[in-house]
């Protein structure tokens, strides 16, 4: 059976988890293939959007195979290599990347969906870290994204609990954008997916690294970060260029509107 599921629709790929029987934990051979469908989908250059989501209605990812480790050793448990690390081959996208969490997002599986540019929940969708309960700290990121994205305070509650977080308040701290009944959300996924990919993709790998290494940064060297960026890349944007996009822009709210 293969533990990654990939499928390519109209400019959106959709990455799905395949263990459901063991709650999508993130096996040596899983993170092997998502490594693969990443790869695939980097190559791919009608691929615009990547949607990442678990099979079934109960996991997102429950995190490294604790069974596994208890065997192998806790090496994969700091692995940097894009290989063996999940998150860093998500993160080594240039395409938008969109978490479907569709149920718990345990420990690695959290620093999984914090690894996705933007994440949406299903009702059923919880979070927890509970590298604490089990004695590893953790090495894809979430001991410093965690309280960059909800606070210091809220981040140190659930780190130092292992306590699960439900989809309304996740949503409520800003850790996901929206939540959806379980039916709704890869619908939902798939349309937000479809919008971002009508974005020009050069425009759109560029705008996301800057963002991205801008978040990486102090807010002053942020900024010195973005006039760079600006000055070399708006200084290739023609003024014709400009109007047809306004015009676009228009009337697109227009359709909108309805």
């Amino acid at each position: 059976m293969a533990l990654i599921l990939l499928d390519k629709a109209e400019g959106v790929a959709t990455i799905t988890l395949n263990r459901p029987e063991a709650m999508n934990a993130l096996s040596h051979g899983l993170r092997s293939e998502l490594y693969d469908a990443c790869k695939d989908v980097e190559a791919d250059s009608d691929i615009r959007a990547l949607i990442v989501t678990g099979a079934g209605d109960r996991a997102f990812t429950a995190g490294l195979d604790l069974k596994e480790l208890g065997s192998s050793g806790l090496g994969a448990a700091t692995e940097q290599n894009p290989a063996s690390n999940p998150c860093n081959a998500l993160e080594s996208l240039k395409i938008p990347v969109i978490g479907a969490i569709n149920g718990v997002a345990i420990t690695g599986g959290f620093e999984l969906a914090l690894a996705c540019d933007v994440r949406i929940a299903s009702s059923n969708a919880r979070f927890a870290d509970t590298h604490a309960r089990v004695g590893i700290i953790p090495g894809w990121g979430l001991s410093q994204k965690l309280s960059r994205y909800i606070g210091l305070s809220r981040a140190c509650e659930l780190s130092f609990t292992g306590q699960f977080l439900d989809a309304d308040t996740a949503c409520t701290w800003g850790l996901v954008n929206h939540v959806y009944a379980p039916d709704a959300l890869l619908p939902a996924a798939k349309a937000l997916a479809a919008d971002m990919a009508t974005i020009d993709p050069e425009f759109l790998s560029t705008y996301k690294k800057l963002i991205r290494d801008g978040y990486d940064r102090n807010f002053k060297d942020a900024l010195a970060l973005e006039q760079q960026i600006t000055t070399s890349y708006n200084d290739g944007v023609s003024a014709e260029e400009v109007e047809q996009r306004r015009l676009a822009v228009i009337e697109r709210g227009r359709s909108l509107k309805g």
